[in-house]
């Protein structure tokens, strides 16, 4: 278990331009929704690209 106040969080601009906060491991990838979630093979996709540009940094102190 981590102690309070390990996870550090990065800044991810939403589909609708909101801004959101998402752990460090978890910023380059996202979690696809039920209509992205096979793909052709038939296959379960568990992580997809983020874009580079959705990507803000790290939170502010």
């Amino acid at each position: 278990m981590g102690k309070t106040g390990s996870v550090e969080w990065i800044q991810v601009k939403g589909r609708k331009g909101r801004i959101r906060l998402v752990p460090k491991s978890g910023a380059a990838t996202k979690r696809p929704g039920p209509g992205q979630r096979y793909d052709s093979a038939g296959s379960v996709r568990r992580k997809i690209a983020r874009s580079e540009k959705a990507v803000i940094g790290p939170k502010n102190k």
